[in-house]
């Protein structure tokens, strides 16, 4: 029987510009692209079909908002084939970094393509819908087989896994960084047992946390106000190891495709402070991916 795939919608063609100017040397440290299709077909095994978002539409919006820097996260729509991520790294002239989907099967030569091409990191899935939770000791390995090159491990879960996988987490040898704020339920609040989990494994000083996916957390919708609370509680606990993304083009998402105006604009409730703010977009970016 044919697997039906989820089709995601495609991103805003237009989002409003936001009210908030970004700081010089602003990064967006969580995207994804897709396509052109004829150019970078969509493989059989992957878990959904993607909307046409390729890099030259990202650069678009990135140049109309202000970043001059994004990091680009491989994604189960274009599965391991990385040619769209790496052939975007070298266009993009040093302006963005990669996260790559890692096997531990993958070979030196592989990797070290990966990494003259400007990838800095690999990520785990713990997410169903997008191939359940992975091998614990294949974490365990690609952790080692990166470590030698400086790379980060990017860990996307959601609700209470965050806990669940704490104590693991912090047995990882390399730089870690939360994807969506560990995308809890925000019902719990700021002390619930997902955010607690989180915040005492940002007190180790090896994990950070994206500030990213405000529109996946809220149950309101836009303009996202109620994910506020958890969003900022993070970025006041560690705001030396936060950083914001856009989370561009927003796949597979249940609701309404959100505006990057409103998640822009958004930033400046969760970081008043202008001084914070330049760590959150600029200096905590700079420094964990490398740019």
């Amino acid at each position: 029987m044919t697997k039906t795939l989820k089709t995601s919608a495609p991103p805003l063609d237009e989002p409003r510009s936001p009210a908030m100017q970004l700081p010089p040397g602003s990064c967006d440290a969580h995207v994804h692209i897709f396509g052109p299709f004829d150019r970078y077909p969509l493989p059989d095994d992957r878990s959904f079909t993607p909307a046409l978002a390729p890099e030259s539409a990202l650069r678009r919006w990135h140049e109309r908002f202000g970043f001059e820097r994004c990091v680009i996260v491989q994604s189960q729509g274009h599965g391991y084939d990385h040619q769209p991520l790496l052939d975007a790294l070298r266009s993009g002239a040093g302006r963005y970094k990669g996260v790559a989907l890692v096997r531990p099967t993958d070979s030196d030569a592989t990797l070290a393509r990966y990494d003259e091409a400007g990838v800095c990191g690999a990520r785990f899935h713990f997410l169903a819908h997008l191939g359940g939770r992975p091998d614990l000791n294949a974490i365990r390995e690609v952790a080692a087989r990166i470590k030698p090159l400086g790379w980060h491990l990017a860990i996307h879960v959601a609700g209470d896994d965050i806990a669940e996988h704490a104590d693991f987490i912090r047995t990882l040898d390399v730089p870690v960084v939360i994807d969506h704020m560990a995308r809890p339920d925000i019902s719990s609040g700021p002390d619930g047992v997902a955010l607690t989990a989180l915040r005492r494994l940002m007190d180790t000083g090896r994990v950070w946390v994206k500030l990213s996916g405000a529109d996946r957390l809220s149950k309101t919708g836009a303009p996202f106000h109620d994910a506020l609370p958890i969003a900022r509680s993070l970025a006041a606990h560690a705001p030396e190891r936060v950083m914001w993304g856009s989370d561009w083009p927003h796949v597979n998402l249940h609701g309404p495709m959100p505006d990057d105006g409103d998640l822009v604009d958004l930033i400046s409730s969760i970081v008043p402070d202008e001084g914070d703010r330049r760590l959150l977009l600029v200096d905590n970016p700079a420094q964990f991916f490398g740019f």
